[in-house]
């Protein structure tokens, strides 16, 4: 069955502009996917130029609330008011997901019933620290909580939002703009423009920060370095600026009377390409304050699409897409006119930008961006598992008793997705605080209960559990060495789950449990999350998560990076982490100052550490931090599986780790040193022989085959179908729960 989508975007598709382009990528990328699509307009339609070509869709329905008479005013929608429209078509007829673009409006939709369903298309997000208030974070963190995913535009909106809203991270994918070509339209032919007009393009909004003003005195510019130049321009949105009410009318006798300027006005979006393509380059140059921009123009990559090459600010964006040397970047006007004036003269230059923006357009195209969204619904609703319902088609009823699902929640996640599972918390206040009223409920309800921890849950589950009724313990280093697993009553546990098979040895070693008790499901690791592009000199950057305790061992860290700041001064390490002082019950102990103590001491006055450890906080905002990493350590004296250097081969860097009892069993060898000197010795050749990025791919499809989140998924319900086939029935108080 199609998921069905419910798509709504501040977004007046009378007009032509990025936002609206938005909106016909979204539900055609949709539609494309498998969806039912429901596109709910702002504004009533005055000119069908966008909106017919997408009524003309399959399995794509268009929603006027204006002339439904579900508006009164002949007006776009305000967010309040828009909200309020959404629920109630949405009630009328549920949908899957709901796609939102628009802050305000996402911060209105939080607050109802479409909470948990949405997914957040943001752009409109503060990109500086001044627009960043408490309010502002306040907002952007609920509509993150109660988004399903958010969709980021490009890269670095993505980390920028991670970093600045905790909620976002896990969440965040990444949906750039698309490309959609009209059907019959051919791209430019090869060849620079020589001996004739030069015909320059902007298609869009009309705006001061988008220099369109200034771009109307081109045409004349050019005239006087001897290059005939016109100027079309397409578009029929002027700006209304508050601050200089003077800007539309110079803006539109611009557009009507400066010399070598055509004026278009609007069309539909196809007839804009067909004029882009008819052009020899795109002018895309902007006001300096937008080089900050977290936010990719649609209008570079349909010129690259059409092998129109571009004239645009040099940004760290831009070099990223285009290319460090791309050959028209330009930030002023003198700029601009010999960025154009190049286009004439330098046929090589022109056909290197033409190519750099073809390529780069390659990936913003509509089977690109279906591609995206089928992975997310596929996450997002996974296919029912016949093994894992119970009699009759009821879904199973999976219970989770925890203190602190930190190491869970992804796991949580997916149960709660999918269509054959029904899932309740009983969450703990404390490790040994709990309410036994809130617990029972859950023993009279569940098929299964699974205890996050083997501590004090699992002990008051394992003495009330009902007959027949299933109960997995998922145990970890912390429990294995305390008195719980001692006094738990094995023989009420049906599975006890370790994540490394040789903790699952020494689980049964320390315990005398049943072997077959005990079965090894490893931790998961968000693979599609983690695999960013690195920033450029990641090669010499090593990466530690997580100091304390001392075990860990930052000290053999920082042994490392010595030895390799010897050679090379590029090495630098990066440390993400909460500080000892932090945890209480670290810092209560003399011998764990102690060690803290020494290695401050040791970075501050070591000459070769001086200046190359840098100390980041922690937080959920992994994935981003480890795009300027290419190794991850981990020196620990013990672990029971370590994610840190699975999560670093997942984003594409090498892991580096000591012999800590039980490493082997978890990753391979080849990553395995048995000092820090070799260590050291292996990174330096890996980067020397240019190395890196074969292994560093090498690491990242090792992680893929055994850690990635769908395949311990996978396992989880394997394990959950088994026990469901072999369980007895629930109870009466189930039945009638």
């Amino acid at each position: 069955m199609r998921p069905r989508a419910l798509v709504y975007g501040d977004v007046d598709l009378n007009l032509i502009d990025g936002s609206a382009i938005w909106a016909q990528g979204m539900v055609q990328a949709l539609a494309r996917a498998g969806c039912a699509v429901t596109l709910v307009l702002k504004a009533p339609v005055r000119t069908g130029r966008l909106v017919d070509p997408l009524r003309a869709l399959p399995n794509v329905t268009v929603r006027s609330p204006h002339a439904e008479g579900l508006v009164a005013t002949d007006q776009g929608m305000h967010p309040r008011t828009a909200a309020t429209v959404l629920a109630r078509i949405d009630a009328a007829g549920p949908h899957d997901l709901v796609v939102v673009r628009g802050r305000r409006l996402a911060g209105r939709l939080a607050h109802t019933d479409l909470a948990g369903r949405l997914w957040t298309y943001l752009t409109d997000v503060p990109q500086s620290a001044e627009g960043f208030t408490g309010q502002v974070r306040g907002e952007l963190n609920r509509v993150a909580d109660a988004s399903r995913l958010l969709l980021c535009q490009t890269e670095e909106l993505r980390g920028f939002l991670e970093s600045a809203v905790p909620a976002a991270a896990g969440k965040s994918v990444l949906f750039p703009p698309v490309v959609v070509l009209p059907d019959g339209l051919e791209p430019r032919s090869e060849g620079a423009p020589e001996d004739r007009t030069l015909r320059m393009v902007y298609t869009g909004k009309f705006a001061p920060r988008w220099n369109t003003l200034e771009m109307t005195r081109l045409p004349a510019l050019l005239g006087r370095r001897g290059v005939d130049a016109e100027l079309h321009m397409v578009g029929d949105k002027v700006h209304d600026d508050p601050e200089d009410p003077g800007y539309a009318p110079r803006m539109r006798a611009a557009l009507e009377g400066s010399p070598g300027v055509v004026w278009h006005g609007g069309h539909p979006r196809a007839e804009a390409m067909r004029l882009t393509a008819a052009g020899d380059v795109g002018v895309s140059w902007r006001h300096p304050s937008m080089d900050a921009s977290l936010e990719l123009s649609t209008k570079i990559l349909e010129c690259g699409a059409l092998n129109v090459p571009v004239v645009l600010n040099r940004t760290p964006m831009h070099e990223r897409l285009l290319g460090a040397d791309y050959p028209l970047f330009a930030a002023t006007e003198d700029d601009v006119v010999d960025a154009l004036t190049l286009v004439g003269k330098s046929p090589d230059a022109y056909a290197l930008a033409a190519r750099r923006c073809r390529d780069a357009a390659a990936d913003y195209t509509l089977d690109a961006a279906a591609e995206r969204l089928t992975r997310s619904l596929a996450a997002a609703f996974p296919e029912p598992d016949r093994r894992v319902l119970r009699a009759g088609g009821r879904k199973l009823r999976v219970g989770v008793a925890s203190h602190d699902l930190k190491f869970f929640t992804r796991l949580l996640e997916y149960f709660d997705s999918r269509p054959d599972m029904e899932v309740r918390v009983d969450h703990w206040s404390a490790l040994r605080a709990h309410d036994p009223e809130r617990g029972q409920e859950l023993i009279d309800w569940a098929d299964v209960i699974i205890c996050e921890w083997c501590g004090p849950n699992a002990l008051w589950y394992a003495e009330r559990k009902r007959p027949g009724q299933r109960l997995v313990v998922r145990l970890h280093r912390f429990e294995l060495y305390a008195d719980w697993p001692k006094r738990l009553n094995i023989d009420a546990v049906d599975q006890v789950i370790c994540v490394s098979p040789h903790y699952a040895d020494l689980t049964r070693q320390l315990t005398g449990w049943p072997h077959d008790k005990v079965t090894v499901v490893p931790n998961w690791v968000d693979d599609a999350d983690l695999d960013r592009p690195k920033l450029p000199g990641a090669e010499h950057h090593l990466g530690f998560i997580g100091v304390a305790p001392s075990r860990k061992r930052l000290d053999l860290a920082l042994d490392v990076l010595e030895r390799l700041r010897r050679d090379d001064p590029r090495f630098t390490l990066f440390v993400k982490t909460k500080l000892p002082w932090e945890y209480w019950w670290i810092w209560q102990k003399k011998e764990e100052r102690e060690h803290y103590e020494e290695a401050f001491r040791r970075i501050r006055r070591s000459p070769l550490l001086a200046g190359a450890v840098v100390f980041d906080d922690y937080g959920r905002d992994v994935a981003a931090w480890l795009r300027r990493v290419g190794f991850v350590l981990s020196t620990s004296d013990d672990e029971s599986f370590h994610l840190a250097p699975a999560e670093g081969m997942a984003s594409g860097a090498v892991p580096a780790l000591l012999p800590w009892p039980g490493a082997d069993t978890i990753y391979d060898t080849r990553w395995i040193h048995d000092g820090t000197d070799a260590m050291a010795d292996a990174i330096a050749a890996t980067v020397a022989e240019g190395r890196w990025d074969t292994e560093r791919r090498l690491a990242q499809s090792q992680v893929r085959n055994a850690y990635a989140l769908n395949e311990v998924c996978r396992r989880w319900t394997d394990l959950l179908a088994a026990e469901a086939t072999d369980a007895a029935p629930a109870g009466p108080a189930a039945a009638t729960a």
